[in-house]
């Protein structure tokens, strides 16, 4: 059997997406505020360019992967209008209940799937854009969710890939510090759950960097990639086009 990273475990590949869901279904219920509380807010303006770079039109078909509390799939409907389609996915079931509840909340009822990213169940050449935000660092294999997003977007459709990457070396020691001893103890008074974000702080790290990813993009079927690095490498937010 192969084996794969989990976090800096080596797991069989079989076994890696059941530890994935673990860790999701632990951190659904208080994900919007860690998300607020680790990044001091930060996360709110990386989507916001991501929706800016997105240029999303009336009437236009946005597929949301990993669409988790649905943050995205909110802004994007507002852009699409009545005669557009967002669809709001993820693997995790726990994950998009809430992003459900949350977008019934804001008055907004759009399709709901949960699915792979590895096996999308939507037809070849369908989507204007596909987004996938804080997810791709999660999936087993990489390229076949890339290779996947690639069939379902329409050609000169836009794929943005919204995620931790390799920051800036001066920033190094002082990230390190703050992922491996702050971020846990984080998780562990606000979540109860300690264990969960010590992986997403490993997860980072064994996450392609930006040149890595974007060679990996072009290898899928997309012929012209780009990444916007934010907040010092941070976060990158890599598009691609499939020509």
């Amino acid at each position: 059997m192969s084996t794969t990273h989990f976090g800096y475990k080596t797991v069989e590949e079989t076994e890696k997406a059941q530890h994935v869901k673990g860790v999701f279904d632990s951190v659904a219920p208080k994900y919007d505020l860690m998300n607020d509380l680790m990044s001091m807010g930060l996360h709110r303006a990386w989507k916001a360019y991501t929706v800016l770079v997105a240029n999303v039109h009336e009437g236009d078909k946005v597929l949301d992967i990993a669409g988790g509390t649905g943050d995205l799939s909110l802004a994007f409907a507002k852009k699409v209008g009545k005669t557009g389609q967002v669809v709001h996915t993820d693997i995790n079931e726990a994950m998009l209940r809430t992003g459900c509840d949350r977008l019934v909340d804001a008055g907004v009822v759009l399709p709901t799937v949960v699915c792979d990213a590895e096996k999308l169940p939507f037809p070849d050449n369908y989507f204007n854009l596909v987004t996938v935000a804080f997810g791709l660092r999660n999936m087993t294999h990489k390229e076949v969710a890339l290779a996947e997003m690639n069939r379902v977007l329409k050609p000169g459709g836009k794929l943005l890939v919204l995620e931790f990457s390799k920051v800036a070396k001066p920033l190094e020691k002082a990230y390190d510090w703050y992922s491996f001893k702050i971020l846990p103890k984080l998780g562990e008074w606000v979540a109860g759950d300690a264990s969960s974000y010590q992986y997403l702080a490993e997860s980072i790290r064994m996450h392609p960097g930006q040149e890595e990813l974007k060679s990996l993009m072009k290898a899928n079927g997309f012929g012209h990639v780009d990444y916007h690095n934010m907040t010092g490498g941070l976060v990158a937010l890599h598009v691609g086009i499939k020509c």
